[in-house]
């Protein structure tokens, strides 16, 4: 597959600055590496705690983005796998060291040495870009289009977060209706859970989106939800969020962090713990959930809701997706 030498990407050049659109090399696949044409990469939240130093370790210049759907268009020394024209997905975790404590444990999620696409790894706000080939899934035929993106990340965090609860949980909340949650509410509901969906005050259109995809109940995260939380899993980036889930669930009752960033949790007081209440956050993601994500879906196929951006008007879906003007997921396409 005959590729150019120069490409068009976006660029993350420094914090609080709208990304560049540059004319840059198209990088060439390294040992164990695959060049990949992109056809679309989602804009996850991640993205934005990345633009805004809330993460603030990125290499720089930076291409972002992390949920990447692409055709492989050619291999590094070696490496002649997956094959030409394969679609694959590209997600958050794109190398780990596999010598560590946590490698060894089969927590590579934790590896104490681990490279993130679009953070300290070029990702997908381009026309191409390298990946190690151990961290592409191959993508069922049904997701070989631009709305699957947001399975890259939205649905495997989504996933990776669901499957802490309890599988004897029925009700269960989510905090932050967005991308990741109108994923992973079509498997719960699927698996015979009764979903509460919890929004920012007003947003009327959430919760309407949210009762749309399945949600038993959705009102304010200031509200009480109408039953009491077997659990529930916070997806927006607010700490006040914590305490206030904790009051609506039972005891042993679980609250699940899905976020990379969370703003500061306030305090609170010891009884909405007690009662073996849990608190858990959730790093990055391993291999094999991505593999048994993608599994499911070949038995629980999703449907996701998303907004089309070329490539060039990344800066504007960002802030659309910062003022909650986006439901579902932004996803920028490369024509």
């Amino acid at each position: 597959m005959k590729t150019p030498g120069y490409m068009q990407a976006m660029v993350f050049e420094r914090t609080g600055q709208p990304l560049i659109l540059k004319r840059v090399p198209v990088p060439k696949p390294g040992e164990g590496q695959v060049l990949l044409k992109i056809l679309a990469c989602g804009i996850c939240r991640t993205d934005l705690h990345i633009l805004d130093g809330e993460l603030d370790q990125p290499k720089l210049p930076l291409i972002p983005g992390h949920e990447i759907i692409a055709v492989v268009a050619g291999w590094g020394q070696g490496l002649k796998h997956p094959a030409l024209k394969t679609i694959v997905g590209v997600p958050w975790l794109g190398y780990t060291c596999g010598v560590c404590r946590y490698c060894k444990q089969g927590k590579e999620n934790l590896c104490d040495h681990a490279l993130f696409t679009g953070y300290t790894i070029d990702g997908g706000y381009a026309e191409y870009a390298v990946a190690d080939a151990r961290y592409c899934f191959p993508i069922d035929v049904h997701y070989h289009n631009a709305s699957a993106a947001p399975l890259l990340c939205a649905g495997l965090i989504g996933f990776r977060s669901y499957r802490m609860i309890n599988p004897a949980a029925i009700n269960i909340g989510i905090y932050g209706f967005g991308a990741a949650a109108h994923i992973i509410i079509q498997i719960a509901r699927a698996q015979g859970k009764r979903v509460f969906a919890f929004t920012r005050d007003g947003d009327a259109a959430a919760q309407q989106f949210a009762r749309q995809s399945g949600a038993v109940w959705a009102g304010s995260s200031t509200e009480a939800a109408p039953e009491l939380l077997d659990a529930a899993m916070i997806f927006a980036s607010v700490g006040e969020l914590i305490p206030m889930a904790l009051k609506q669930l039972v005891k042993a009752g679980q609250v699940i962090c899905g976020g990379i960033h969370m703003s500061e949790i306030p305090a609170f007081s010891y009884d909405l713990l007690w009662g073996e209440r849990i608190i858990q956050s959730v790093a990055n993601l391993t291999r094999q959930d991505g593999l048994d994500f993608f599994d499911i879906l070949r038995t629980i196929p999703v449907q996701t809701q998303t907004t089309m951006f070329p490539l060039a008007q990344a800066n504007e879906a960002i802030e659309k997706l910062r003022n909650g003007q986006i439901n579902g997921a932004a996803v920028l396409t490369m024509t």
